[in-house]
């Protein structure tokens, strides 16, 4: 029922959205969040779940945080004799902390946090609107790479005009939000799905200008990096980069243990520590293919991979037929969805990108736009 005029106006939508979260995502960050903790009383209740100085407390039951006397006033409110759920940002990362107990008594005083500190952080990964940085960024990584191909194809077929400046600017404040985010991968996946686009799109100059501006999207990411999760991030030696790999391990053991059809859906959430896996905040395995594996089995593991290497093969043959035909449109918009499917597959192999259920949605439109827009004649 989507026609191209409406899947070029769904996909400008799409940018301006993403674009106005990124925006909101800079105010997060001039804002701060939450409260740094220098120090807890001796009978906080906090003291009953992991927390550090240094930590920053932005939610207490759901409700975001952003000074003192708001945890006061909202461990006061709170259900008590009923197990509660904080959430930190510890060294930038988000993490729940579930399991606090509040009583009467403990409400009563008149600081029941217990907590000294007053400042606000600003050393997280911009979340936008959603619910999690990682969901965000690939999100922004799946609708930087069309701005990026309308942008592109509109300077190949018609040069530096007015479209392709508002989608490139759409492009560039995108990846910014992408850079906001810190994630080391999909960054790198962004950039190789961006290569991808201007290797379809560019010759010449604007080819090697385009090469040196993603040189500097790394540079810019790369400070992100060390700014919000510390200098280890960078060559993969801080706590999330070695819980992923004894992650990894862990699960490629499992594998063959039932290699045919699987554990099952979900079976690691209720088995997570008997079958030896490290912590208890991940419950995934960060990888959409040893996932994949690990739920379903190695043959809908090759499944996926023939279906992603169709989808591929279709889009690259639509694309370049789209560029034969000069419909820029067209081409703009199957240029920016290569550019998307290639990022979230590179992502996927260090990032369970489909346990996101916001990003496999915009996976799955992305496809049926792509079929919308696709010249017919293309061999499927």
């Amino acid at each position: 029922m989507v026609k191209k005029r409406t899947a070029l106006l769904l996909v400008a939508v799409l940018i301006l959205s993403g674009s106005a979260g990124v925006v909101y995502s800079a105010y997060d960050l001039l804002r701060g969040r939450g409260v740094v903790i220098e120090s807890l009383a001796a009978t906080s209740p906090l003291k009953q779940i992991s927390l550090n100085p240094g930590d920053a407390i932005w939610r207490f039951a759901g409700l975001r945080i952003y000074s003192l006397a708001e945890l006061d006033a909202a461990m006061k409110a709170a259900a008590v004799n009923k197990p509660l759920t904080v959430s930190v940002i510890s060294q930038g990362e988000h993490v729940e902390r579930a399991g606090l107990i509040l009583t009467p008594e403990m409400q009563r005083v008149a600081s029941p946090s217990g907590v000294v500190g007053s400042a606000r952080t600003h050393r997280f990964r911009a979340s936008g609107w959603t619910r999690h940085y990682e969901t965000f960024s690939e999100l922004l990584q799946i609708i930087a790479q069309l701005a990026l191909g309308i942008a592109l194809a509109n300077l190949k077929n018609h040069g530096p005009n007015k479209y392709f400046k508002l989608a490139l600017l759409g492009a560039a404040v995108l990846s910014v939000g992408i850079v906001f985010t810190a994630m080391r991968t999909v960054l790198l996946a962004f950039v190789i799905g961006a290569s991808l686009v201007a290797w379809l799109s560019l010759r010449g100059i604007p080819k090697l200008v385009f090469t040196a501006a993603l040189f500097l999207i790394i540079g810019f990411g790369a400070v992100a990096v060390l700014q919000t999760r510390g200098q280890n991030a960078i060559a993969l030696g801080d706590p999330s980069s070695s819980l992923r790999a004894e992650v990894a391990r862990q699960g490629l053991s499992r594998i063959m243990v039932h290699p045919i059809f699987g554990h099952g859906m979900d079976a690691m959430h209720v088995h997570w520590s008997e079958w030896g896996f490290p912590g208890s905040d991940m419950l995934h395995l960060h990888s959409t293919p040893l996932q994949i594996a690990f739920d379903r089995g190695l043959p809908m593991l090759a499944l996926w991979i023939w279906m992603m290497a169709a989808f591929w093969v279709t889009l690259f043959r639509s694309t370049k037929l789209a560029s034969e035909l000069s419909d820029t449109n067209s081409f703009g918009i199957l240029l920016g969805i290569l550019g998307a499917l290639t990022g979230l597959l590179a992502s996927s192999l260090v990032n369970y990108n489909y346990g996101d259920s916001e990003v496999a949605m915009m996976f799955w439109w992305s496809m049926g736009i792509a079929m919308t827009v696709a010249p017919k004649n293309v061999e499927r």
